[in-house]
């Protein structure tokens, strides 16, 4: 069901999900514990309720416990709010990378690959590090009849800041959903 939209008349923020529709309560709440709401601009998990949002998941009570607390879905989705109500998704929950502490999220990176003229499409995913808890790996699939190193995409990657850069990169095929949503479980799982 749908819980936001941009205006039709008044301001319209292409890029956002829009504001919360009538009777739709949302908030952008910490990680942690999900019982903090966060300031304006902070990114955190969207939570939502209302009429049109689900009660729980049909004969799974341990689902539903994780998921819809007094009322309120977790989404899953990291969010964060502007000034002006409209809220912005950022990626989602479970792709997040945490390393060394720090959380990345994986479509900032993609977002900064896309603009290598020679990278046709990019995924970012955390592999497990035994020292920083996940490590930031890509897959990179070239641009057809274009070449890249290695090393040439590390040296691409040091405009990010140092906790974001990469440390794998593999060469590949990034697969996306029918929707175009790149399967992240999929290459975790491949990787």
């Amino acid at each position: 069901p749908v819980t936001h939209c941009n205006p039709i008349d008044g301001i319209r923020k292409p890029g956002s999900i829009g504001l919360a529709l009538p009777d739709t309560g949302c908030k952008i709440v910490d990680l942690d514990m999900g019982v903090r709401e966060l300031p304006l601009g902070e990114v955190g998990e969207l939570v939502v309720r209302g009429p049109q949002v689900m009660q729980g998941y049909w004969k799974m009570p341990s689902e539903t416990n994780a998921t819809v607390r007094d009322g309120w879905l977790f989404t899953g989705d990291m969010a964060r709010i502007d000034e002006d109500g409209f809220i912005w998704l950022v990626d989602r929950k479970k792709d997040v990378i945490i390393t060394g502490g720090e959380n990345v999220f994986p479509v900032e990176v993609e977002d900064f690959l896309h603009t290598n003229p020679n990278i046709k499409d990019a995924a970012a995913i955390g592999l497990p590090d035994a020292r920083l808890g996940e490590i930031v790996a890509i897959i990179v699939e070239v641009v057809p009849g274009k070449t890249l190193t290695e090393e040439e995409v590390l040296k691409f990657c040091e405009a990010l800041p140092k906790y974001k850069r990469p440390r794998k990169v593999f060469f590949g095929e990034v697969p996306r959903n029918p929707t175009g949503k790149i399967e992240k479980p999929k290459l975790r799982k491949q990787y």
